[in-house]
């Protein structure tokens, strides 16, 4: 008798991070539902059922609430339990907080908190049932140092991280796992959709996608409370937690301000 494949749901799977989760997912006994709010979402699912998965896809905005109940629904329609929940979708946003359009500010509010925690509200309540699941949410070491000339976004990873342990304390005991995924800076297109290529942070050499999102997986399916990739990530979130956080807002200004690159 074959072996019967699970299912995982990868949010932000058109690219980046989310890509490489996908692919570990496929690569390990998984089939996929993916979501994004751009039609690469469909270029990505012929480079992740190449490894042998089955994939569906769905393209939705998932800041919105109609965007994530597309997604379930989607779901819901599969008739399977989903088994895995990789809560990655994501945005960033550069300069500083008064120069920045609102609603873009708002829009990396709703997308990595918002739609985020409505996603994994539903599906984990599923999970609850069965008394089995895991997920696994891409927080940042941003979380951990206030983020001049990236106060929102900074923020809401700083949510995130918060948000994840203090979930899988709630659902101890329960066969469900929560796992934060907390990367430093990788190398995907998020500096360039941030308009942060002028920053110091922006041109620096950065941790490799495929390798964040392998040890990601990989803490996941041990049940995991968290990982930070990458020993300069680790010591820096180390400093950050005995540093005085405005000598942290200090320190993420010389990196992050626009301008920077150039200095």
């Amino acid at each position: 008798m074959p072996d019967i494949r699970q299912l995982a749901i990868v949010t932000g799977a058109s690219t980046g991070i989310g890509l490489e989760l996908a692919k570990c997912c496929a690569q390990n006994g998984f089939d996929l539902l993916i979501a994004a709010d751009e039609p690469e979402i469909e270029t990505a699912a012929s480079e992740i059922g190449a490894l042998g998965a089955s994939v569906k896809t769905v393209q939705a905005d998932l800041s919105t609430i109609e965007g994530v109940d597309t997604l379930y629904e989607a779901a819901s329609r599969m008739g399977r339990p989903v088994d895995a929940l990789l809560a990655n979708a994501g945005r960033g946003l550069g300069n500083a907080f008064l120069d920045q359009d609102f609603r873009e500010a708002r829009l990396v509010i709703d997308t990595n908190i918002t739609g985020t925690l409505y996603l994994i509200h539903k599906v984990a309540n599923d999970m609850r049932q069965r008394s089995s699941g895991r997920i696994l949410i891409t927080g940042s070491i941003a979380g951990f140092s206030p983020g001049a000339f990236q106060a929102v976004y900074n923020g809401t990873k700083a949510f995130l991280d918060s948000f994840s342990f203090a979930l899988r304390e709630e659902l101890r005991d329960t066969g469900l796992t929560v796992t934060c995924l907390m990367p430093g800076a990788t190398e995907t297109d998020f500096f360039e959709r941030a308009g942060m290529m002028d920053t110091t942070i922006g041109t620096s050499k950065k941790d490799d996608a495929a390798d964040v999102a392998a040890k990601g997986f990989k803490a996941m399916m041990r049940g995991e409370g968290d990982v930070v990739t990458g020993l300069k990530n680790k010591l820096q979130s180390a400093v950050a937690n005995v540093t005085p956080a405005a000598a942290l807002a200090r320190q993420h200004r010389k990196m992050a301000e626009p301008g920077s690159a150039n200095e």
